[in-house]
């Protein structure tokens, strides 16, 4: 049986740009069902923009799927343009974030199966908890 894991990933910065940071919890699934939560990530990033941050937590969540060994991912973000990026349903025009685009890509082909897809804010609220905690530690 394949490993899975969900992760809800979120990233803020306090001003656009601002001070910035990450936050990701990373869930094992048993028969779609989410079981344990094996891993969270907070993480104060400096100065950047929200969508930055939103990149770099989608990236720090898939480099941690991949040390735990996870085949299948399910990355869950309340960012509609990075989601939407992510599936290739948006074009990515701004060149820092492609950058952080590519990470992603290089990062998905460590996985048997990936999916993306957009949650409300209130469908990510320790992911968020998450980032205003790196955020408050960082300043």
């Amino acid at each position: 049986m394949s490993k899975k894991v969900r992760i809800y990933t979120d990233g803020g910065a306090r001003g656009n740009p601002g001070p910035a940071g990450i936050g990701a919890v990373l869930i094992e699934l048993k028969d779609g069902e989410e079981g344990s939560t094996v891993k969270t990530i907070s993480r104060y990033l400096g100065r950047a923009t929200n969508n930055q941050a939103e990149y770099e937590a989608i990236v720090a969540g898939l480099e941690a799927a991949k040390a735990l060994k996870a085949e299948e991912v399910e990355v869950i973000s309340d960012s509609e343009l990075v989601v939407r990026q992510c599936q290739g349903k948006y074009k990515v025009k701004d060149p820092e974030l492609a950058k952080l685009f590519v990470k992603v890509w290089n990062l998905q082909q460590n996985f048997k199966k990936i999916t993306f897809d957009h949650t409300l804010r209130a469908g990510n609220k320790e992911a968020d908890a998450l980032v205003n905690q790196a955020i408050d530690r960082g300043r």
